[in-house]
């Protein structure tokens, strides 16, 4: 079984989002919840997985999120909503 990696992006508590890349979307996600997933979301309350999106290998997860977390919050927007 190959893994899987992904890179994904949550809504937070004050509307901002917080992208992020794992190889399990919802065990990380509960680490957030739970405030251990990363400093950010410990001071920003994440609230919903918005945008996940999956890869075969870690390095283009990386390369994703790098390039989302280079977005405007609009165009982030933009990603959410054609990926739905």
């Amino acid at each position: 079984m190959d893994k899987k990696y992904y890179t994904y992006l949550l809504l937070t508590e004050n509307n901002s989002f917080y992208c992020g890349y794992t190889d399990d979307v919802e065990k990380r996600f509960k680490a957030h919840l739970e405030g251990k997933g990363a400093k950010y979301t410990r001071a920003h309350k994440p609230i919903k997985i918005v945008y996940k999106k999956e890869f075969q290998t870690k390095s283009e997860a990386m390369k994703e999120e790098f390039r989302i977390k280079h977005l405007s919050h609009n165009e982030k927007l933009k990603l959410i909503e054609t990926n739905l």
